[in-house]
């Protein structure tokens, strides 16, 4: 069983963040290199309000200009991850795993069907049934009209087998700001939260504690924190 680092960094900028990942990861590349056995990062936050463009992205999937994103006061970034164009913004989790995957095993599909798992695994805590979409990363819930609605966007990035980015859940999030953009390119699906779903308010340390509980069952880990 491997042992995972813990670090919740409350609402942070989204750039701090991406550098504190790049910290970690070539933290951990630098151990692989000389040999010495590698430690495996989890990291919780949310962010400002912040849209960003995966390696894949199309700029028309952003439906207004960059002078508009000021005036909502969010920010925006192309970023090395794979997958188009998504938001964060607060009420919503963004986990970050920085796992060396040679702790795991070498298969970047699985380790994407693991995180969909635990996203899975947290809304069969609130009775809230999470599907996949054929050809498509993520999690949705299956809407009343039939349609799909996304709950999580994910998107990583590995570089030696050490991963960063991850998935970002809605919770309490404010979906007006994804009506800027076409979520992750997808233009026939909508999107949807946590607390949408259940109709009222979700105390967030409880969905925290619940993807904790994911993670763990699912990559059969145990987890300290990390100071």
């Amino acid at each position: 069983m491997n042992t995972v680092f813990f670090k919740n960094l409350g609402l942070v900028d989204f750039k701090e963040a991406w550098a504190f990942q790049e910290d970690l990861l070539n933290s951990i590349i630098v151990d692989k290199k000389k040999g010495v056995k590698t430690k495996n990062y989890l990291i919780f936050c949310q962010h400002p309000h912040v849209y960003t463009m995966g390696k894949s992205g199309n700029d028309k999937n952003i439906l207004i200009g960059l002078d508009e994103l000021n005036n909502k006061n969010a920010s925006f970034y192309k970023i090395n991850r794979g997958g188009d164009v998504t938001y964060h913004g607060p009420g919503q989790l963004v986990v970050y795993p920085i796992f060396d995957l040679d702790n795991f095993f070498t298969d970047i599909h699985k380790y994407m069907r693991f995180l969909e798992d635990v996203v899975i695994f947290v809304l069969e805590k609130y009775s809230i049934k999470g599907v996949r979409v054929k050809d498509s990363t993520g999690v949705w819930v299956e809407g009343k009209n039939g349609t799909n609605n996304k709950i999580c966007a994910m998107g990583v990035r590995a570089s030696r087998w050490v991963t960063m980015h991850g998935l970002a859940f809605n919770v309490d999030v404010d979906l007006g700001y994804f009506k800027n953009i076409i979520p992750c390119g997808i233009s026939d699906k909508g999107v949807t939260s946590l607390c949408l779903e259940l109709g009222g308010a979700v105390n967030f340390e409880e969905v925290i504690v619940h993807f904790k509980s994911g993670f763990k069952k699912v990559f059969n880990i145990s987890i300290v924190n990390y100071k």
